[in-house]
């Protein structure tokens, strides 16, 4: 090899390992969209608080204050006060000469309806905008504009400006600037401060203000004559105050915003042609003055730089309409929900634990219980033992899904009667239920996770719904064994009040979607006739349950066969979980989507089943997190006290299911304290996992199985003898490809 060859070889070595790292420190796509989406979201959320004075509003106003430090001429002479470049002079309007003037707007109600009057009578006037209502009504600014009237500031928030400093008084003048030049093109020199009144109110607090609004360029306009609209004297009275006496020039004070401008409209109509016929003149403030006109056309950077905050702003608004629309919606979800679960769940408990109610003849035949596994070595002694253990005649069939932990071999080594062991490489979950059902010798059989121990009773009467020949599976009472800590609590509370009050409520209305992987019963001949355990989704359990529905079989829930899961015990292992839930269940709402258009018993599926499911499986969750996005949002920028009181009443009533379903479950309340924090923290992580699995859907990725990390710390279900384990184990923990 030449020097030269050597050298590209060792560039290229170099490069190799720099570019595997590159690619390895890339954030995944699922990662990356819901981050980027949350920082637009507040991005969004906080521009509109801006934008609507929710953000940085500062209403406190000024008392009177001395007036020794503002000149004499200012006190004594006219409206329009001039102190650019460092001069201190005033001019007033010259006889029968009106400037008309409108505050705080543009309205979009009452804004159009002063333009038409003046327009009707040919009359021109002044409009002092805010930022935040020329920011959401630029087409109204533009309409000014057009029509011939002037546009001054009137800062953007309308804070009193004698408590700003500087660096705000620049903020909120050139803000309310951006704004005007995106609404209208142009820029103005005219300013009105907020809470202004007569030149003769000025005081040592408000002269310095003005003395350094000149010094940015801008004219300072106040009045000389004050309607007192706002008060809705009624139409007479605005008139008579807005007249001058004697034929005087003025700059008349009204308003078209802030409130009911009704009589300001109607007054307007009758003052503009009485004034006229009495020779006034209505003109905009530069020709009453004869001055160059306050507005600068502006182009190029400026005039795109306002047009983009005006996108932002109106993306804004409408971005935070859909989210307060999903605030209704899911308002509606949940309330539906809890009142259909509190009210279908207490339904079915009546039904079930009535006197003398069975589902048929007593189901007394043998059962094959499958346990697929795939290195369980930490449990499946202990959910071997609980079976064995059982009242009801069972056949135990354990199907190594390939493990490398000796799982296999620890079952083999218990040498237990009615209990074998089917070896097969590994092909997953639902492969391996396939290979238990091919080696049952039973019609009924009971599926069961390797992390998860039964009762005596459960197989007993989680068979008994079979004596009803159209039950063609039965979803058990699955409950969360390791709950001592935090995250276990936070999963009890889930299992107990949303999936078994669920499951209460889905069995009455005969759409219940899915049959839990940790106990459930199915008719084999049910199975055989839908092909078995599909691997077309990750959510095998969700998927087989909805093609039973679609083939004419009942599935019910038997609130007595309890099963004690191991949950995930870290934030990683529920997430690893509960996006592969999420996502399965999505693959299995895809496809079981013609059902909607089916009919028969798919048909009744697709309308009643597919829907309920997909509202309050997928959307209501997804939704969910708005409750406590508009909580943090009002709690920080208000109204602080309703935004709380809301979200408790909402905690209350979630409070009262769990209390119910936990009553109805006979398990103890002490769980339910940690309910306030789990619905601010864990239904936030719930939300982005199931965001997650909305990309990966839309994006076309690929989920793996993910294999939970055992601790086998629960060793028996309550009431039973705890069994010792004897048989060491590996610790070999590789994932299901």
């Amino acid at each position: 090899m030449s020097d030269r060859s050597r050298s590209r070889h060792a560039r290229g070595s170099r490069r190799a390992p720099a570019a595997r790292a590159a690619r390895k420190r890339r954030v995944p796509l699922r990662y990356l969209l819901p981050s980027l989406l949350l920082v637009a979201m507040i991005a969004m959320l906080m521009l509109r608080g801006y934008v609507h004075s929710e953000i940085m509003a500062d209403h406190r106003i000024q008392p009177e204050a001395a007036t020794d430090k503002v000149p004499g001429k200012v006190l004594d002479g006219g409206p329009v006060i001039d102190t650019r470049g460092g001069q201190e002079s005033s001019r007033s309007i010259a006889d029968h000469k009106l400037v008309l003037t409108f505050d705080d707007g543009p309205d979009p109600e009452w804004t159009p309806k002063v333009l038409d009057v003046l327009k009707k009578h040919d009359a021109h006037a002044v409009f002092f905008v805010t930022g935040t209502m020329a920011s959401r009504y630029p087409e109204l600014v533009q309409r000014m504009v057009a029509e011939g009237h002037e546009v001054g500031l009137h800062t953007f928030n309308h804070p009193d400006l004698s408590y700003q400093s500087t660096k705000r008084i620049d903020w909120e003048l050139s803000t309310n600037q951006l704004a005007l030049e995106g609404a209208a093109g142009v820029r103005t020199s005219l300013f009105r401060p907020p809470y202004s009144s007569f030149a003769d109110a000025m005081d040592d607090k408000s002269w310095p203000v003005t003395k350094y609004i000149g010094s940015r360029g801008y004219l300072t306009v106040v009045n000389n004559t004050d309607s007192e609209d706002w008060k809705r004297p009624g139409v007479d009275e605005i008139i008579r105050r807005a007249t001058p006496h004697g034929g005087k020039g003025a700059i008349v004070l009204m308003h078209d915003s802030g409130g009911d401008r009704s009589q300001t409209v109607a007054a307007l109509d009758r003052f503009l042609p009485g004034l006229q016929h009495e020779g006034y003149t209505f003109q905009n403030l530069t020709e009453a003055l004869d001055m160059p006109s306050a507005h600068t056309p502006v182009t190029g950077v400026d005039l795109w730089k306002g047009k983009a905050w005006i996108y932002a702003v109106e993306a804004s608004e409408n971005i935070t309409g859909v989210l307060v629309v999903g605030l209704a919606v899911i308002g509606v979800l949940v309330m539906s929900r809890f009142g259909l679960m509190l009210i279908l769940s207490a339904a079915h408990a009546r039904r079930v634990r009535r006197k003398g109610f069975a589902w048929g003849p007593p189901v007394t035949e043998p059962v094959s219980v499958l346990v697929p596994a795939y290195n369980e070595a930490k449990c499946i002694e202990n959910t071997v033992r609980s079976l064995m253990l059982s009242e009801h005649p069972v056949e135990i069939i354990v199907i190594d899904d390939g493990s490398t932990d000796g799982t296999a071999r620890i079952v083999e080594n218990m040498r237990l009667p009615n209990v074998r062991v089917v070896r097969q490489h590994n092909a997953g979950k639902p492969a391996a239920l396939n290979r238990g059902l091919a080696n049952a010798r039973y019609d009924l059989v009971v599926m069961m996770d390797g992390d998860t121990v039964f009762e005596p009773a459960t197989v007993r009467e989680l068979v008994q719904p079979f004596g009803d020949p159209r039950v063609g599976a039965v979803a058990g009472n699955a409950k969360v064994g390791n709950r001592d800590s935090l995250i276990g609590a936070w999963q009890h509370i889930e299992y107990v009040m949303g999936f078994n009050l669920d499951r209460r409520m889905y069995d009455l209305l005969r759409c219940m979607p899915t049959i839990p992987g940790a106990v459930g019963a199915f008719r084999r001949s049910a199975l055989d006739r839908i092909g078995g355990m599909s691997d077309d989704t990750l959510a095998e359990d969700t998927d087989v349950t909805m093609a039973l529905h679609r083939d004419g079989w009942r599935v019910v829930y038997a609130e007595k066969a309890r099963a004690w899961t191991e949950a995930p015990e870290s934030v990683q292992q529920l997430w690893s979980q509960r996006y592969r839930w999420s996502y399965g269940t999505m693959q299995a709402i895809w496809k079981h989507r013609r059902a909607v258009i089916d009919r028969g018993p798919s048909g009744r599926f697709g309308r009643v089943g597919l829907p309920l499911v997909s509202l309050f499986m997928v959307l209501a969750p997804l939704l969910a997190p708005l409750i406590d996005v508009f909580l943090l949002y009002g709690v920080v920028f208000g109204p602080t006290e309703k935004t709380v009181v809301a979200w408790l009443g909402v905690l209350a009533i979630q409070a009262v299911c769990a209390a119910y379903a936990f009553r109805l479950d006979k398990e103890k309340m002490t769980h339910l304290i940690s309910l306030p924090l789990q619905q601010l923290l864990y239904r936030q992580l719930m939300y982005v996992v199931l965001l997650q699995s909305w990309i990966t859907a839309l994006t076309g990725g690929r989920l793996r199985w993910q294999k939970l990390r055992r601790t086998g710390a629960l060793g028996s279900a309550p009431g039973t003898l705890p069994q010792q384990r004897t048989t060491p184990v590996s610790g070999d923990r590789r994932p299901v490809a």
